[in-house]
């Protein structure tokens, strides 16, 4: 395989993760449906079945939550002709609603997937969740969310001024 090819593959791989981790942040369902072959599974322990049915399952799960941001770190791809394994490492916050006041959860550990090109388009076609620690503490958000001034923050689904900046002009 040639040099180029190899990087090239293990890049469209590596954006796959950070697209996985957006959609889930924004509550993009059908961005995260694109991101897995139809027939593509999933194992995140307290869940375990097809990728499709995984959405399902997760997005009204988000939707009891204030917010989630998903931090990609070190991620390793081995690529073996049209199909890859990869280890991705994770830190996901979680700012939920609980009895005696809001909580910030910290789930930490690591994603195993399995990639596959076909019909020249890399998608995941198994993910595994490993789950290495976690922690959870009283929520410190100091921000005014209700009067923000000039500070721009992030919301769940097309609103967040992400879809736009990404798809404007520069990006053509």
């Amino acid at each position: 395989m040639d040099r180029m090819e190899l990087v090239a593959d293990k890049l469209e791989c590596t954006e796959l993760v950070s697209r996985v981790a957006r959609a889930i942040d924004r509550c993009d369902a059908d961005m995260l449906r694109s991101l897995f072959h139809p027939d593509a599974t999933d194992d995140h322990g307290i869940f375990k079945g097809s990728a499709k049915d995984f959405i399902d399952w997760v997005m009204p799960l988000l939707g009891t939550m204030q917010r989630t941001q998903h931090i990609i770190g070190q991620v390793l791809i081995e690529v073996d002709g049209d199909e890859a394994a990869g280890e991705s490492y994770f830190e996901a916050h979680h700012a939920m609603n609980a009895a005696g006041g809001d909580v910030h959860m910290v789930v930490a550990g690591r994603y195993l997937d399995r990639f596959q090109r076909r019909e020249g388009i890399w998608k995941i076609s198994h993910r595994q969740a490993v789950y290495d620690w976690g922690s959870s503490t009283p929520m410190t958000d100091n921000y005014d969310r209700d009067d923000p001034g000039d500070m721009t923050f992030g919301v769940r689904g097309r609103a967040d001024v992400s879809y736009a900046f990404l798809t404007g002009p520069a990006s053509a």
